[in-house]
């Protein structure tokens, strides 16, 4: 099922944009495992829209409702339901839309396989608002993942072409701490200029994209399978399931092809009588299996489609070419709310992987 995610856990996202609720079904959770609500609410707070001028001014309270799985404040071995109901919706900013889709978002192609019964309104299921119930799951599973000793956390990279600076992360031995909470990058004065980068492509009607490397600390070797069942490919089958997200890649992914395997290899070498990498170049996986290191790896997130400027689309009805100006409200910069978006992905990958360990 194109919503369903999962090996040993089996996570469902449901709902639509403007629709009365969106939620999550997550299955195969052991019981006994302790759930705080107050740590995951802050969590979905990161993600949640209408707190800041470089997200939509759409305001979603995003508390959820847990109907099943959780007793006490322990899973109880049920299937984990909740919902988070939807107040501030203006489906009717999105009408014109199944007539004129929308250049980079899915409303042809969705018109195309579902035959116009899907629902247009901000986009329907393939809206990044079904990223808070991704969340919620999420934000569960870095709580359990935390009892193992294992971290995670990203910060963005780049955003309009700024990076951030040093001081960076360390992939051998990194400290996540240095990720400012508020704004999450290293360095507050790159992350200023690309606040005002945001705030330039919002007064002009535009939007702007960037990158985001997440980081999981604590894994022990051995965790994932080889082929299809690798890390990699958990994590990538989750990852892409973001609305927004264009390119994953691992360690220093795509620059090891302009290497030599002299310089791609990556020494091992033995530290307090434990095996690990020099450089921790792969990111933490070989051959689909994790070698111990911190797992790293960097997701390219692309411009907000839904732009304010006049943009040439066509008439489905008509087949004519016409200028679509979009209504609604929209993120000038999907890149700092999909942050913690990418964190409860990797969470759910790595828990679902380690729940074989269990």
């Amino acid at each position: 099922m194109s919503s369903t995610y999962g090996e040993n856990l089996k996570l469902s996202v449901f709902g639509q944009s403007h629709g009365a609720a969106i939620g999550m079904t997550l299955d195969g959770i052991p019981a006994g495992l302790p759930v705080n609500i107050d740590t995951l609410q802050i969590f979905l707070n990161r993600r949640a829209p209408g707190q800041a001028d470089f997200s939509t001014p759409r305001k979603e309270e995003d508390q959820p409702e847990f109907l099943s799985g959780i007793v006490n404040g322990f899973t109880c071995g049920a299937p984990i339901a909740a919902i988070i109901r939807n107040h501030n919706t203006r489906p009717g900013d999105y009408d014109n839309l199944r007539d004129c889709p929308r250049p980079g978002h899915a409303d042809y192609t969705a018109q195309v396989k579902y035959g116009g019964y899907q629902d247009a309104a901000g986009g329907g299921h393939f809206s990044g608002r079904l990223t808070a119930p991704l969340c919620i799951a999420g934000g569960l599973c870095k709580q359990w993942l935390a009892e193992k000793g294992v971290r995670i956390a990203a910060h963005i990279t780049n955003i309009a072409g700024i990076s951030d600076t040093p001081p960076s992360l360390d992939w051998t031995n990194p400290n996540l701490d240095l990720i400012d909470s508020g704004f999450p990058v290293l360095n507050r004065e790159a992350g200023e200029k690309m606040r005002e980068e945001i705030a330039k492509a919002k007064a002009d009607g535009d939007s702007v994209g960037g990158l985001i490397e997440c980081i999981a600390t604590g894994i022990p070797a051995g965790v994932g399978d080889p082929m299809f069942g690798g890390m990699e490919s958990r994590i990538a089958q989750i990852v892409y399931g973001i609305p927004a997200v264009k390119g994953l890649d691992f360690g220093i992914g795509f620059t090891g092809s302009s290497l030599r395997g002299s310089q791609n290899n990556d020494p091992f070498i033995v530290d307090h009588n434990t095996v690990r990498t020099e450089k921790n170049f792969s990111g933490g996986i070989l051959g689909g299996i994790t070698n111990g290191m911190p797992l790293v790896f960097t997701v390219a997130v692309k411009p907000t489609p839904s732009i304010s400027k006049p943009q040439q689309s066509v008439s489905l009805s008509r087949l004519k070419v016409q200028t679509l100006e979009i209504k609604g409200r929209h993120d000038p910069c999907i890149v700092p709310r999909a942050v913690p978006v990418i964190e409860a992905a990797a969470a759910i990958a790595i828990f679902d992987a380690m729940l074989t360990q269990y």
